[in-house]
């Protein structure tokens, strides 16, 4: 028997959409124009006619060359839409005509396009949420999975401004963190290329001017002078080893998950930054629950978009043993105890949430509360690091200057 033939709609269904410039009349043989994904000018045809416009031309949109006008899309664009999103609504736009205002002024080409995307599959009579899952890159489990509360509740509008809320507080807190490990691993990066610099180009030349002063030099000297010979003979295996062991630990930690347990163990313990580690997470823990919790979303469903949002495997753990005791039966403030992570304030404060029936407000403090923690912890920590930072430096720096300026005074004081 010969095999049947696939459906169109499968087939459009494996089709890449492409933009298409259309224009048309409208109802009033009113000239319009506008923008629409999808994979035929004929299919483009047949929607703009559903929506009461006589199509006169449509043709695909040249594509820009070399990508010119497209930049990466961040958290920071998905945070502008979602905001853009939910004021447009508020103000009483249709849904479609929201999509083609937002994507018209946005200035990164990327974003256009993807937003375009999304009306094209709304306009075809999918759901905003369906929409939005077809790019998992930008729009994670938690984003998809509280659109479609809200979509199912009748609070889009609010669920957005929540979302866009959200993504600015945890991105803030990122920044926060990325912040504060940046200032010091630039520093140690640039101390160790200088000092690198020193011992393969300076030192040699400093080493062939004392070979002529006939005399023993310094012990300083010496040893500088062996380490500068180590670095000669072998800079290049200790940049490739140094380049290998991180990267190594990279693709570690991600394929697997006992050396990701263990990374990310070893993280929390490390003085002062461990601490700043541990209240980032906790932060995230309670705000990510506060705003699932808040859309109506069950509890034991909401904590495993919680668990996946905390930034660290500990946390992660956690969460999803959490979750199984709340499946149960057990309250959240038991099973948080059971986790052995928690502070007592945080429990506390949950327990007040969950007999008053505010929980999510409560959360909401808390996460208030840790991001507060983590400002300190950053400004303490900056604050520790800047004068330990430039001792270690002025310690390294000038011990390479004496140990090359003491033949130089031995001789002085000979002569």
């Amino acid at each position: 028997m010969a095999p049947a033939p696939k459906p169109a709609a499968a087939a459009a269904r494996v089709q890449k959409s492409d933009m298409y410039l259309w224009e048309g009349l409208d109802k009033n043989g009113k000239k319009v124009k506008g923008e629409m994904s999808g994979v035929s000018d004929n299919l483009i045809k047949a929607v703009l006619r559903r929506q009461g416009i006589n199509p006169t031309s449509v043709k695909k949109k040249p594509k820009p060359l070399f990508g010119a006008g497209k930049k990466k899309i961040t958290t920071k664009d998905i945070c502008v839409f979602a905001r853009q999103m939910a004021t447009m609504m508020s103000s009483g736009v249709p849904l479609v005509q929201s999509f083609e205002i937002v994507g018209r002024g946005h200035e990164n080409r990327s974003m256009q396009d993807l937003i375009m995307d999304i009306k094209g599959s709304v306009e075809a009579g999918g759901t905003l949420a369906e929409a939005l899952g077809k790019h998992p890159l930008y729009f994670n489990e938690l984003f998809v999975n509280l659109v479609t509360a809200g979509e199912h509740a009748g609070i889009l509008e609010s669920i957005l401004n929540k979302l866009a809320t959200y993504l600015e507080k945890t991105e803030a807190l990122k920044a926060k963190i990325k912040g504060a490990l940046f200032y010091p691993t630039a520093v140690i990066v640039v101390a160790f290329i200088i000092t690198t610099i020193l011992m393969i180009f300076v030192i040699p030349q400093f080493e062939s001017l004392f070979k002529g002063f006939g005399a023993d030099l310094p012990a300083p000297t010496q040893i500088v002078i062996k380490i500068s010979k180590f670095f000669q003979a072998y800079w290049y295996i200790m940049f490739g080893g140094i380049f290998a062991v991180v990267y190594g630990l990279i693709q570690a930690k991600d394929r697997s998950r006992a050396v990701a347990h263990f990374m990310d163990r070893i993280s929390l313990k490390i003085p002062v930054i461990g601490e700043i580690l541990e209240k980032s997470a906790i932060a995230r823990f309670s705000r990510t629950l506060a705003t699932m919790f808040a859309a109506g979303t069950p509890l034991v469903e909401a904590m495993t978009s919680v668990a996946g949002a905390c930034g660290n495997i500990i946390f992660y753990d956690a969460t999803m043993k959490m979750r199984d005791e709340v499946a149960t039966g057990t309250q959240l403030q038991v099973a948080m105890r059971d986790s052995g992570i928690f502070p007592n304030m945080v429990i506390q404060m949950v327990a007040i949430g969950e007999e008053s029936g505010a929980l999510d407000s409560m959360l909401n403090k808390i996460a208030d509360w840790y991001e507060q923690e983590v400002d300190d912890a950053v400004e303490a920590l900056t604050s520790l690091l800047e004068p330990l930072i430039m001792a270690v430096l002025g310690v390294v720096i000038g011990g390479l200057v004496i140990a090359m300026y003491l033949p130089i005074f031995k001789m002085g004081q000979v002569v």
